[in-house]
């Protein structure tokens, strides 16, 4: 889940009773962290984007998310982790345009100690969310090289 913030991408984030949700352009992913006091459910099982809940702690909105499976990548370069994956992060808006991200990864089976990393996000309020998808190289190729005629 910590790569998917990497993408130049646009995101947006719905705040709701009990809930935010953040939608992302990625993989047309999207992550629901509940606010609402409730515990992480065990029954899940491992997730992609794992169990997320949050609370608020004065404007800082603290998640804390488990339960991941282990095939993610935690970065563009891959760096592995085990199911025992925990990550924290604190998100706040520091002004109307920037929100600042602190994400702490702990995994004891795969790293000898705990790790901080630290995001900002601008708003973009042109950005949309467009539709993407996976498709095989080959499609991609020819969607990518077809020839269009302008619209007359």
């Amino acid at each position: 889940m910590p790569r998917i913030f990497l993408y130049p991408l646009p995101m947006q984030i719905v705040q709701a009773p009990g809930e935010v949700i953040m939608l992302f352009e990625y993989d047309s992913k999207r992550r629901q962290i509940f606010t609402d006091g409730r515990p992480h459910d065990t029954s899940l099982g491992p997730l992609w984007m794992g169990d997320s809940i949050g609370h608020w702690e004065g404007d800082t909105l603290v998640v804390d998310t488990v339960s991941f499976n282990d095939k993610t990548w935690l970065d563009s370069i891959g760096h592995a982790h085990s199911e025992g994956l925990h990550v924290v992060e604190r998100i706040r808006r520091i002004n109307h345009d920037r929100l600042s991200g602190d994400i702490t990864i702990e995994d004891p089976k795969a790293y000898t100690r705990p790790w901080t990393a630290h995001l900002d996000f601008l708003l973009k309020p042109t950005w949309t969310l467009a539709e993407r998808f996976c498709e095989d190289d080959a499609s991609f190729l020819e969607i990518e090289n077809k020839e269009t005629t302008p619209a007359k």
